[in-house]
């Protein structure tokens, strides 16, 4: 087996964890409040990042204040604000719907890119655009596009995905350089603590929740959050960038996939024909890429 080939496998189960995530926040979202349910996912997943740490040997950098600030801000941001809005609007749409929407996340994070910091998109990153938007609006604003669907749960879901994209985009702005697990580690940590403090304030509603609930929320600490991080590292350490983004189209299929199986949920044209039009956005812009770094 290949370096490369192996590094493809990895590439694709860390994407098939990150598909999971969502059934995860759906079985989440039928007991559990928000807030509480991800600051008990960074408090399950931050001793596995300290023993990471521990045994990989690595050191917090000395950090400007500057840094620290965006630390705090990725945290609430990405951390905290992708999986709240997740689990919120998992509560009044669909796993399949949702599924499809956060697929649009490399596309999301390049149009960030171009309105925050005025990068200058190219025909193919346009095209990417237009293919990602038209998928999510079809799933999104068809009517009986899901008997599970609603407008305001995948306004929520694709307000998610603008967290992530925002926590991509302030990774720049840092400047010192952190290592990924190092990284990893302070946003579940300060994650836990930007989490806690508004779960206090919705605890009393945790009082009802059911243990499939809460083996969700260690399955998401421990599965996609660690052991996502570990198999996306492996893979990236063994292929480029460029062919590694190609490998995010499997996250929207993956939790698609694990809709109709494990939650029983209805797959028919729309989120078909959706879905479709968000892999062909991003194998595309994925694609480009690639093809970019070989002419260079």
């Amino acid at each position: 087996m290949t370096k490369a080939f192996q590094g493809y496998i990895y590439l694709t189960l860390a994407m098939i964890t990150v598909g999971s995530t969502v059934i995860a926040s759906k079985i989440i979202a039928s007991s559990l409040p928000p807030f509480t349910a991800t600051a008990l996912r960074f408090a399950a997943a931050f001793p596995f990042f300290l023993l990471l740490m521990q045994i990989t040997r690595l050191r917090l950098p000395k950090l400007s204040r500057h840094d620290w600030l965006i630390l705090v801000t990725q945290a609430g941001a990405g951390s905290v604000g992708y999986t709240t809005l997740l689990i919120s609007g998992l509560q009044l749409t669909s796993a399949t719907n949702a599924g499809v929407i956060i697929g649009t996340l490399p596309v999301v994070s390049a149009v960030i890119s171009i309105l925050v910091l005025g990068e200058r998109p190219h025909r193919f990153l346009l095209l990417a655009i237009a293919l990602a938007a038209f998928g999510v609006f079809w799933v999104a604003l068809t009517p009986g596009a899901s008997a599970g669907g609603s407008l305001t749960g995948n306004v929520l879901i694709l307000g998610a995905v603008i967290c992530e994209g925002l926590f991509i985009l302030l990774n720049k702005r840092m400047q010192s350089e952190i290592l990924p697990l190092t990284q990893s580690a302070l946003m579940t940590g300060i994650g836990f603590f930007v989490a806690g403090i508004p779960a206090l304030f919705e605890s009393h509603a945790a009082s009802g929740f059911s243990a499939a609930a809460l083996l969700a929320v260690v399955y998401y600490a421990l599965v996609p959050t660690v052991g996502g991080f570990i198999l996306w590292y492996a893979g990236l350490e063994r292929v480029s960038g460029s062919e590694a983004s190609l490998f995010t189209a499997i996250a929207p299929v993956s939790a698609v996939i694990f809709a109709f199986v494990l939650l029983g949920e209805p797959v028919g044209f729309h989120q078909i024909f959706g879905v479709a039009c968000v892999l062909a956005a991003v194998l595309g812009l994925g694609l480009s890429a690639l093809a970019r770094v070989r002419r260079a």
